[in-house]
């Protein structure tokens, strides 16, 4: 018998997410699998989106719902909406969500308020402050779903507190899975290294960009202490136009830092 298996996924994390358990899906069950991608269109620029399809070597998407950027509850909204009609259509077995996006909450409430088992990997994660979308977001998905898969200890913990023990598995984490499957392509591939000049000395990488990191006079706090740390900062930029990731590009041109060589630049590889 055919167990079909719909994935949810919209936004860059959960591509790197999903590339593991698809891999594993297809090595341990094989033809017993009908596995179906489904893209909200959280995430659309090129950069953010189909790059993560094609070097990770996941299947491309069953189907793309083209929801792209909005208020959150709009937007929300939009993705239960056009879900909802294509769960009815497919009828699947079974969904897994990931993370904390409003993808991964109107996945799991289309599929719940349908009676269709929800899989949460990263369940548990908490940031205790409820200002964050994202907070929001993982709380109300590990109450609907039915199997919370944590990738820690302490997630386990933060279930157990809430009452959803029972529903609990502790199974690491799947980006760290990631990383051990593509490491080796990526040395093998990448020239970021070469192209940023730090091959010969150890240096850290710091992503930045959340809104409440890059309100100008937080950001330039937190870049004058990241540049006493290293002595030196080489920044970075994206190379989408479309994403939340600029913002924080072009606060960081106008931040001043001691410490900064140069303005920051695109970086797309």
């Amino acid at each position: 018998m055919i167990t079909r298996i719909v994935q949810v996924v919209g936004a860059r994390p959960q591509f790197i997410k999903l590339a593991p358990v698809s891999r594993a899906l297809a090595r341990h069950a094989g033809s017993q699998i009908d596995e179906r991608i489904v893209h909200t269109g959280q995430h659309y620029d090129p950069q953010l989106s189909e790059v993560f399809f094609d070097e990770l070597q996941i299947p491309h998407p069953a189907v793309n719902l083209g929801v792209g950027s909005d208020t959150q509850a709009r937007q929300t909204a939009a993705m239960l909406e056009r879900l909802e009609a294509y769960l009815l259509g497919e009828r699947p077995d079974a969904l897994i969500v990931y993370g904390d996006t409003n993808s991964t909450l109107a996945g799991a409430l289309a599929a719940a308020k349908l009676r269709i088992p929800v899989a949460h990997i990263e369940a548990g994660l908490r940031s205790f402050n409820r200002d964050m979308p994202e907070e929001l977001n993982r709380v109300a998905t590990d109450h609907l779903s039915d199997l919370l898969l944590a990738p820690t200890s302490s997630a386990v913990e933060n279930l157990a507190r809430e009452g959803l023990e029972s529903r609990t598995h502790l199974v690491g984490d799947v980006m760290y899975d990631a990383l051990l499957a593509n490491i080796t392509l990526a040395r093998e591939r990448s020239t970021i290294i070469e192209r940023l000049g730090v091959g010969s000395m150890p240096f850290g990488l710091v992503t930045v960009h959340r809104a409440e990191s890059t309100i100008p006079e937080v950001l330039r706090q937190l870049m004058d202490l990241l540049g006493e740390i290293a002595g030196s900062l080489v920044p970075l930029g994206s190379g989408s136009g479309r994403s939340s990731v600029p913002r924080a590009t072009n606060r960081c041109n106008s931040v001043r830092c001691a410490h900064s060589r140069k303005s920051f630049r695109s970086e797309a590889e």
